[in-house]
């Protein structure tokens, strides 16, 4: 069955997504900027946001940073339709603790929140709060058992677990989820353990922006490896330039790009906190882009129509929800959603 696209946007926990010192959107992360973004995302007919988990800001230590749960779930009590996706970490809480705050989320939205588990990419924010930075392949070892002890709390089911890393003894969470059996669970990365744990353990893959025959090659691969329940479903990140001809659209980019390289420092710092093993920062590096998570490497610049085409074809392959990011980004999310969504064939 072909699910209905969807869209989304992120939230701008940490600031402007392509370039920080753009004239026309002067650098904001701030709570206020957010809980209005988010609001009129969702009168604008969006139907998710990605709200990044940092402790500090991944880009430029002193730049300010959201902190993802506590805006989650102010947004949550904010908001009607729109569906909440919460970045976490591991390593920075124990799943007992994270599982009873993602209920009390899912009863504040009456249904609609949803976690996204990322293994942890900048090896500052963990190794600086005492934590400990493991190397990429026991991150995910880490990762699936958390995963593990997690899902069966948040369905409300009684658990004891004798793990490797945790040890839970008959614990069960209340109130359950009484609007489904529990949140949904997106999963980040693309490396082969990755992709074990999200066949395995999760609903949704977020795929980085690239390319669509590499995007296809990825929903491949993982359509094919064993998983219990239902299919799963597939998600992509992406960054917006729409224009009424394609030549405005590559302007932009162009600018874009200018206003990015004088970012080049801080990028530098950033390139040195990630971990090389990342796969996500690998494909990053194939193709010129600006923004975060593979940015306009899924090659949504062009026309109107240029842009709803390759949504469609994105689409096609199995693509369900597209997760936008703009610059500057009220405008350029107001733009879309006049001018690009109407254009998209949406079954």
């Amino acid at each position: 069955m072909t699910l209905p696209i969807r869209f989304g946007i992120w939230a701008l926990v940490h600031g402007s997504r392509a370039a920080l010192q753009d004239p026309d959107e002067p650098y904001d992360a701030s709570w206020d900027r957010n809980r209005k973004l988010v609001i009129e995302a969702e009168k604008l007919g969006f139907d998710s946001t990605l709200v990044a988990q940092h402790t500090v800001n991944p880009h430029h230590a002193p730049n300010d940073q959201l902190e993802a749960w506590t805006a989650s779930a102010a947004l949550a009590a904010l908001t009607d339709r729109i569906e909440i996706i919460t970045a976490i970490k591991p390593y920075l809480y124990h799943p007992v603790v994270l599982a009873k705050m993602a209920l009390g989320i899912e009863h504040i939205s009456h249904g609609r929140f949803a976690i996204n588990l990322v293994n942890a990419w900048n090896r500052p924010e963990l190794e600086k709060a005492g934590i400990g930075f493991p190397e990429h392949d026991a991150r995910y070892d880490y990762g699936r058992e958390w995963i593990s002890v997690l899902e069966p709390l948040l369905r409300g089911e009684s658990l004891t677990w004798n793990g490797e890393r945790f040890q839970v003894d008959d614990y069960m969470l209340r109130p359950a989820d009484p609007y489904r059996p529990r949140p949904l669970i997106y999963v980040g990365g693309e490396s082969m353990p990755a992709r074990a744990l999200v066949a395995d353990k999760g609903d949704v893959w977020f795929i980085n922006g690239q390319p669509l025959e590499d995007v296809r090659a990825l929903i491949e691969d993982v359509a094919a490896r064993p998983r219990p329940g239902a299919p799963l479903r597939y998600g992509l990140s992406a960054f917006v330039i729409a224009r009424e001809t394609e030549a405005e659209a590559q302007a932009h980019l162009a600018h874009l790009f200018a206003l990015a390289a004088k970012d080049a420092p801080i990028r530098a710092v950033q390139k040195a906190n990630t971990d090389a093993a990342s796969v996500m920062a690998q494909t990053m590096a194939k193709t010129p882009r600006v923004g975060s998570n593979g940015g306009t490497a899924a090659g949504l610049v062009g026309s109107y129509d240029q842009v709803a085409a390759r949504i469609q074809a994105f689409h096609d392959a199995g693509i369900e929800l597209f997760m936008l990011q703009f610059q500057p980004f009220e405008a350029e999310m107001r733009r879309f959603a006049a001018e690009v969504m109407p254009r998209v064939r949406r079954p």
